[in-house]
């Protein structure tokens, strides 16, 4: 569990760079009265500014000065990439082969290079925390707790917006944000439920929770890439059980449909990731009343956004 002071100290650090975003309503037909905290808006369109924006404001400036590294599909690379321009410092990015072109696009516009690695790579430098060779600060987009303690500051304002929510959802890449936010709400609102929701195609957290412990999967990548993976990350699943009142799967399909659907009623574009918390509280999983659904992300490519428009899933 992160501190709430550690989290009550990051939303003082991260001001400036990331946004106080709005929570609207999601006026729809569903069992819960649904809400959803727009973190597409930020400066680079997903939530990971906040912890990017802490972590390397809390870092040693010496450390800082030698350049930042991160392994990132796509959202943390922007975060890291824009806090390393606004210091001037080098910003290095490991991301997988299969990483969207909008993303890295925005990653090259704000300063930062690029390393492309097969996936499995990819997923050994966010294990192991380094990229051999390479110096400067690693920024982990996960498990370092200043990273954590930047993304629970989004608890924070949904209680002043919204003080008594029944539930909240998060989508599950890694396990940062929902750690992040379910800390600040175990502080402050306890009896509040937080559900991670994952890609069915890429499920590790619900598949450790059904064997009580991290387990391999058939990861199989689809255009919800922000979230989903072979495994949970080591210790991480201790930490997150602890924290959370339990875990959905969404569809490829259901994932598509809430694209389509905030796009069509509230002018939203989120991305694959970004739709989870909302699908999985359209499709009830969250139960009812007050329900407050993170939207991480709103980071697409055009052509993948296209077709789900048109009534397709990618």
């Amino acid at each position: 569990m992160i501190p709430l002071d550690a989290i009550e100290s990051a939303r003082d650090r991260i001001a400036g760079a990331a946004l106080r975003t709005p929570l609207v309503r999601l006026h729809a037909d569903a069992p819960a009265e649904i809400w959803l905290k727009l973190e597409n808006l930020q400066p680079i369109a997903s939530f990971k500014i906040r912890g990017a924006a802490n972590a390397v404001r809390a870092a040693d400036r010496a450390e800082v000065d030698a350049g930042l590294v991160t392994a990132s599909a796509g959202n943390m690379a922007q975060g890291v990439a824009w806090i390393a321009r606004e210091l001037g410092v080098p910003a290095t990015i490991v991301v997988p082969e299969s990483a969207p072109e909008t993303k890295l696009a925005a990653v090259g516009r704000l300063g930062g290079r690029v390393m492309r690695v097969p996936y499995a790579d990819w997923w050994r430098t966010i294990e192991e925390s380094r990229v051999p060779g390479l110096e400067g600060l690693f920024v982990h987009p996960v498990v370092d707790e200043r990273v954590m303690a930047g993304n629970g500051t989004i608890a924070l304002e949904i209680l002043e917006d919204l003080p008594d929510p029944e539930a909240v959802v998060v989508p599950y890449g890694g396990g940062g944000l929902v750690t992040g936010i379910a800390s600040a709400l175990r502080a402050l609102r306890p009896e509040t439920r937080v559900y991670a929701v994952e890609p069915e195609t890429g499920a590790a957290l619900n598949a450790a929770l059904a064997a009580g412990e991290p387990t391999e999967i058939d990861y199989r990548p689809s255009f919800v890439d922000g979230a989903g993976s072979p495994r949970v990350l080591p210790g991480m699943f201790s930490r997150v059980r602890e924290l959370i009142d339990g875990a959905f799967t969404a569809s490829p399909d259901e994932a598509a449909a809430a694209v389509r659907l905030l796009a069509e009623r509230t002018r939203v574009v989120a991305e694959g990731a970004g739709a989870l918390a909302p699908a999985a509280a359209l499709a009830g999983r969250a139960g009812e009343g007050r329900v407050a659904c993170i939207v991480s992300g709103g980071n697409i490519d055009l052509s993948t956004l296209a077709p789900i428009l048109a009534g397709r899933t990618p």
